[in-house]
């Protein structure tokens, strides 16, 4: 069984993300566990102060996962907020710190564990850049290593603020069959129902093999195991 999975350009919890509201409802909850890991040298408490709120004003609560470093993903009890969530919310910041930090945890165990159970996991600019298998580094567009939950698409999040450049040495160096995909802000390309969707106020655009593709060419998630 797999749940729902909204990968967001970046400025989560602001209006213009009006999709947040159909993610709520698709929970079934009204409780979203926002994880601030990648912010934790940006002043977290300033993401989680707005998520609070933004949720607040859609009839919803928030519970926060206080995982900064690796140890704390690691230490006992960790991941007991996964155990039971519906939705589960990754905030942006240093894509690099939040794959450290939870790589090989069972705190992203038990992210994963709420998409198996049908669940939301949403994640917003370096938040959902991290989940693929081969990340976007911003700082030149080249690759890294993510946490290998999106095996045949790369994230290229504030992609309005993408330069041409970066995107060209992106798209030309990405494994052949993988799609690269840039999301605006307050923009989330969004997987259910077997199939995927663009919402909110910008565009997201997708190449595949040195070209443009249609969002709707995409193919099913984890499809495609990529070569090189």
């Amino acid at each position: 069984m797999s749940g729902t999975l909204a990968l967001v350009g970046g400025a989560e919890w602001t209006e213009g993300c009006v999709f947040d509201a159909e993610l709520l409802e698709r929970s079934g909850g009204t409780q979203v566990v926002v994880v601030p890991t990648a912010a934790a040298y940006e002043q977290p408490q300033l993401q989680i102060d707005r998520a609070t709120e933004w949720f607040a004003s859609l009839g919803a609560s928030v519970d926060v996962l206080d995982v900064y470093r690796r140890a704390d993903a690691l230490a006992p009890g960790a991941a007991d907020a996964l155990s039971s969530a519906s939705f589960v919310y990754i905030g942006g910041g240093s894509p690099m710190h939040l794959r450290s930090v939870l790589k090989d945890t069972p705190v992203w165990d038990g992210i994963v564990g709420v998409w198996h159970r049908g669940g939301v996991v949403a994640g917003s600019a370096e938040g959902a850049s991290v989940l693929s298998t081969y990340m976007v580094d911003a700082r030149g567009g080249a690759f890294t290593v993510g946490l290998d939950f999106l095996d045949a698409m790369t994230v290229i999040p504030r992609f309005n603020l993408w330069s041409g450049d970066k995107l060209h040495r992106t798209v030309s160096l990405a494994p052949r069959e993988m799609a690269v995909v840039g999301i605006e802000e307050s923009t989330a390309l969004v997987w259910a129902d077997g199939a995927w969707r663009v919402e909110g106020v910008g565009a997201v655009v997708a190449y595949r093999n040195g070209v443009r593709v249609e969002i709707d060419d995409l193919g099913p998630l984890h499809e495609v195991t990529t070569t090189r």
